[in-house]
C-alpha cells in the first residue's frame, strides 16, 4: 500500500469518489479493472469501471444490476467483497476488495510443468466447492467459473470473482438460459 501511495503522490491520478485510481489490472468487454487507493484510510481496492455507453449498446443494463445484486448477496470469505458502487454520467464504478495474488490460471501456468501439486489442488478445490455452495445457498449462480475468475489472496486462499454472468435464483427455480465461457 505504501508503494501505491507513493505512486499516487508522484503522478496526477484520476479520482473516482474518494479513490485515487492507479494502473489497470485487466480489461473486460465493457470496461477495465484498476488498482485504486483511498488516501485517507490507506486502503487499496480494485475498481471495475464500466462504460455506460457500451453497456447500453449491448443491452446489458439488467445484467450489470444482477452482477451487483449477486455480489451484495454473496458476502463470504471465499468471494471477492463488493465495497461500494459509484456512478458518473459515463461510467459505473464497482469498488471491490483488492486481491493481490493474481488468478488461479496464472498460478497453474507458472507452476512446475503447468500443474499444481495434489495437496495444493485439493486445498483450492475444497475452498472453491465451499464458496460455490455458499453462493448457491444465497441464491447466486456464478455461471462462469474458470481459473481466470478465481483469484488468490495474500494468504494463498481463493476468492471467487467476476459475477458478470451471474444469475439470481430461488431454491426451487431452474435456470433456462446458458451462460459462461464455451
Amino acid at each position: 500500500i505504501d508503494a501505491m501511495a507513493e505512486r499516487a503522490q508522484r503522478s496526477a491520478m484520476v479520482r473516482v469518489g474518494k479513490y485515487d485510481v492507479g494502473p489497470a489490472l485487466g480489461e473486460g468487454t465493457f470496461g477495465s479493472v484498476f488498482e485504486a487507493y483511498d488516501p485517507v484510510s490507506r486502503e487499496a481496492v480494485a475498481i471495475k469501471a464500466l462504460d455506460k455507453r457500451r453497456v447500453r449498446q449491448q443491452a446489458m443494463d439488467a445484467q450489470i444490476m444482477t452482477e451487483i445484486a449477486a455480489m451484495r448477496q454473496a458476502k463470504q470469505a471465499l468471494v471477492v467483497s463488493l465495497l461500494e458502487v459509484l456512478a458518473s454520467p459515463t461510467h459505473i464504478y464497482i469498488v471491490l476488495e483488492l486481491v493481490p495474488g493474481g488468478t488461479l490460471f496464472r498460478r497453474v501456468v507458472e507452476s512446475k510443468d503447468g500443474r499444481l501439486d495434489e495437496a495444493t489442488a485439493r486445498r483450492y478445490f475444497g475452498q472453491l466447492v465451499t464458496g460455490v455452495a455458499y453462493c448457491h445457498e444465497c441464491g447466486v449462480c456464478h455461471r462462469d467459473l474458470k481459473p481466470e475468475n478465481v483469484l488468490l489472496d495474500a494468504q494463498d486462499r481463493i476468492k471467487i470473482s467476476d459475477f458478470g454472468l451471474a444469475a439470481l435464483c430461488g431454491a426451487d427455480a431452474a435456470l433456462h438460459t446458458s451462460g459462461g465461457t464455451p
